[in-house]
Formats: C-alpha cells, structure tokens, sequence
C-alpha cells in the first residue's frame, strides 16, 4: 500500500465512522454497495473532506460510481489530481 492509500483508509475510517475497521480493507476492497456507511451524504463529506486534507478541487463532473468502486479506485483517482 502506498501512503496515499494509507491517507485514504485513515479518512474513510474517520469520515464514516468506522472505528477502525478501515485497517483490514485493501485496495481491492469494494466500497460503494460494499460499505452501508458509505450513503450519498458520506460521498459528499469524504470528497470535502479529501479536497481540503489534500488541496485538491473535485469538480462533479470527475465524480463516477467506478471513484468510488474500491479503495484503490478512490486512492488512484486522489493520486491523479494531485499530479494534476
């Protein structure tokens, strides 16, 4: 894993509430449909959350279900805005 994915663990675990389930999850772990926690109202708070931890903009046109489709997808869509 790398520390990007690491972040993203740390605040899917502190956005949702997750008590630390998060540590066990991988980057193939599934997220949308997967994680009941996971509704449209976290979406929106993980992706400020995520916009202001990295100082990043997300536009909603970027947002897609395959974002957030596992934890890898998520991290590898973080990574690349912060490349851009």
């Amino acid at each position: 894993m790398t520390e990007i994915d690491r972040a993203v663990l740390r605040l899917l675990d502190e956005v949702l509430s997750l008590d630390g389930r998060s540590s066990g999850f991988t980057r193939d772990t599934h997220l949308m449909g997967a994680i009941p926690e996971l509704d449209s109202m976290a979406v929106v708070t993980l992706i400020t959350s995520l916009e202001e931890q990295f100082g990043v903009a997300v536009d909603d046109d970027e947002i897609s279900g395959g974002t957030f489709a596992t934890v890898g997808t998520l991290s590898d869509f973080l990574q690349a805005k912060m490349a851009a």
